[in-house]
């Protein structure tokens, strides 16, 4: 295996799982018939700019954003007319044509609550990972896409 391919399966690991340390993660890995070395996989982490951070049960591994969706958040909110949720599901309306950019948007900040987005043309389907957790998601995005 080359190290894009680990890189990719560190990263899905990551995102689908709260990892506290690197044993944890090596133990993941193996889980995927993967085995590194400790100094391997530290150098991976620091190559993936990923960085321990608090969460609600404490410390985790999280990968970080480069920067633009900082820059991008101001223009996004412009863009977002509505965000409304039933019990599982959430919807964002957008200007007309701008549903793809903002689903793109959402998916780049890794939102651990959210699966994934699909849009259309003006409407964004935001599939959360959990309906226990849809009010935290919804207040995210709507403090995400406040302008």
């Amino acid at each position: 295996m080359d190290k894009r391919q680990r890189h990719f399966i560190i990263k899905d690991v990551l995102l689908s799982t709260a990892i506290t340390n690197q044993d944890e993660l090596a133990a993941e890995l193996k889980k995927r018939r993967i085995i590194v070395t400790q100094a391997t996989l530290s150098r991976d982490l620091r190559e993936l700019a990923v960085l321990r951070v608090p969460s609600e049960k404490g410390f985790r591994y999280t990968l970080t954003t480069t920067g633009d969706e900082q820059n991008m958040k101001p223009l996004i909110g412009l863009e977002v007319i509505s965000i409304r949720a039933n019990e599982v599901t959430i919807i964002i309306r957008t200007l007309p044509g701008r549903a793809p950019g903002v689903a793109s948007f959402i998916d780049s900040l890794r939102i651990p609550e959210i699966l994934g987005t699909i849009a259309g043309d003006d409407t964004v389907f935001v599939a959360p990972s959990s309906i226990q957790k849809m009010r935290k998601t919804m207040d995210t995005l709507k403090e995400t896409m406040s302008h």
